[in-house]
């Protein structure tokens, strides 16, 4: 693999097809089973067999506004756990217990939660309102405890509305006391689009977005709406000469909208066109890109030897970004995607959609190096720096060549012998179709939108021990990151681990996992936007 340059090459498999309430337990229509409870006894059940040392990691984590500093004279309004963004890390070893009390301080009477993003934990601390628990009120609080059993790289975030998009992440480390990979040192990098406190708010983006683009002169129609599926890109027909900005021309200072057919387009990003991610990139402009919540033009620095063998762990935490990743003058070796290990991979750049994470080894030079984390089709970037030796901070806007290197996707990726599933017959099938689009701006999983009125009316069903298999088929014309909560699932027959991927426009991916954790779990596009407009939906065990 090593001897292939083109990206064109490796990146030609990234899309293809691989080999109620909160108890939810009446029986369904025509007398379908009962769905096991969040806080039944089966998932009571389930937590007494995880492995634990005993040790319990207490932690008190506050949701509140803040004014968080992020370099470069930008300060933002925000809410962030305890005062900064991103949160403190969180570190346990395999097996610990975590008690988490979370205290909601947010204003205007705002509920929140916290989700522990990749851990396969019981089901009734997932942190989703209303399918495992109810919404923790404002001046109230909540207590998270559960066993963290798997070692790898997570984060934890809210799971109510787009506070996502807000301050309140923090990563996760779950260390493995047999760790087998040999290193010097670590660095944890979070990566997250930012406009809160500097543009608006993730839910006045929000707020536009949902307006749909019917209303607007696309070129050579009427204006009214075409059906979901075909307007899943942003057509840039009819446009030229239009003022998009909203804004300055770098989108960083707040104005009034600027808009077209009555609507608004401060935040709407027309245009951001990716090779890799199949055409539409992403649907909100961001007036920065962070990386462990520093600004480019002042960047967060790591400071080391070289020939020094370090860990990079990193977390994609934005809202609607995907980032490709690249450390001039290094190659990297891929050893770990999503917390579980990989068949190493020495690569120049890879490719991470909103809630992925990968960890890499890469062996110091000398000097100083930038680590850019471009903001894939939007033309911006984060930056951090690692520095060796003598030199400068390198220019904000540096672009290193590995960016344009070989860059690696999941596909690519083949999981660690000791973490393939053992290649079975699927006991259960479910199609999970992406539709909608732009147009109406009514995503949804198999035509329809997530009802969280009613989470568990028609939710994707398993019994506990089957292998299933699930068809993430893209009918819209853009991509998205699809995460399944409580499980980690395998790329086709022998790809690796993970628990969220990329689905590119018009392709099929298909992945594989053990129903061994029961309960009712969120399968959802981790794109902020869509998962909020309802393209989510519950894959729930029967009782």
């Amino acid at each position: 693999m090593n001897s292939i340059n083109r990206r064109s090459v490796l990146l030609a498999g990234l899309g293809v097809a691989g080999a109620g309430a909160l108890a939810a337990c009446s029986n369904g229509s025509g007398g379908s089973p009962a769905l096991v409870s969040p806080s039944g006894s089966a998932v009571a059940a389930a937590e007494k067999k995880r492995r634990g040392t005993g040790r319990v990691h207490n932690v008190n984590l506050t949701a509140a506004p803040t004014t968080v500093d992020l370099g470069g004279g930008t300060r933002a309004k925000t809410w962030a756990f305890s005062g900064q963004t991103p949160g403190k890390e969180l570190r346990l070893s395999v097996g610990d217990t975590l008690a988490a009390e979370l205290s909601n301080q947010l204003p205007d009477r705002t509920a929140t939660s916290i989700h522990w993003h990749g851990l396969a934990l019981r089901n009734d601390m997932d942190g989703v309102p209303p399918v495992t628990q109810t919404a923790v009120r404002a001046g109230s609080n909540f207590t998270y405890r559960f066993i963290t059993d798997l070692p790898g790289t997570y984060f934890f975030h809210p799971h109510v509305g787009v506070q996502l998009d807000r301050g309140l992440y923090a990563p996760l480390i779950v260390e493995d006391p047999k760790e087998p990979l040999s290193y010097d040192d670590e660095w944890v990098l979070v990566l997250d689009d930012w406009l809160d406190g500097v543009t608006g708010t993730p839910d006045e983006a929000f707020a536009e977005l949902k307006q749909g683009m019917g209303g607007m002169h696309m070129g050579g129609g009427s204006g009214e709406s075409s059906s979901s599926s075909s307007s899943g890109g942003h057509d840039m027909s009819d446009m030229d000469g239009m003022d998009m900005s909203g804004g300055s021309m770098d989108g960083a200072s707040p104005s009034p909208s600027a808009s077209s057919g009555g609507m608004s387009m401060k935040f709407m990003f027309m245009g951001a066109e990716s090779e890799l991610l199949g055409g539409d990139a992403g649907d909100v402009k961001y007036p920065h890109h962070l990386i462990n919540g520093r600004v480019p033009t002042d960047p967060d620095v790591y400071t080391g030897k070289p020939g020094k063998r370090v860990r990079l762990r990193i977390i994609n935490a934005g809202g609607d970004t995907a980032y490709r990743v690249a450390l001039g003058g290094h190659r990297m070796t891929i050893t770990h995607t999503d917390g579980f290990p990989v068949q190493h991979q020495e690569v120049d750049a890879l490719l991470l959609g909103m809630g992925e994470r990968y960890d890499v080894l890469v062996t110091l030079a000398d000097g100083t190096f930038p680590l850019v984390a471009l903001a894939e089709g939007k033309d911006a970037s984060g930056m951090a720096v690692i520095r060796t030796g003598s030199g400068g901070i390198p220019k904000p806007t540096d672009r290193p060549k590995e960016l344009n290197g070989m860059i690696m996707t999941a596909a690519q990726l083949k999981a660690a012998d000791d973490v393939r599933l053992e290649t079975k017959k699927a006991d259960r099938v479910h199609r999970v179709e992406l539709t909608g689009g732009m147009d109406k701006y009514d995503w949804g999983i198999n035509g329809k939108r997530f009802d969280m009125k009613n989470p568990a009316s028609s939710p994707l069903r398993v019994r506990k021990g089957e292998r299933v298999r699930l068809d993430f088929v893209n009918s819209t014309d853009m991509w998205h990151p699809l995460h399944l909560h409580g499980h980690t699932y395998q790329l086709g027959t022998g790809g690796p681990r993970k628990d969220t991927t990329i689905v590119l426009p018009k392709k099929t991916v298909s992945v594989f996992f053990d129903a061994d954790n029961p309960g009712q779990w969120m399968l959802h596009c981790h794109n902020a936007y869509h998962g909020e407009a309802g393209m989510m939906a519950l894959v729930a065990y029967e009782a």
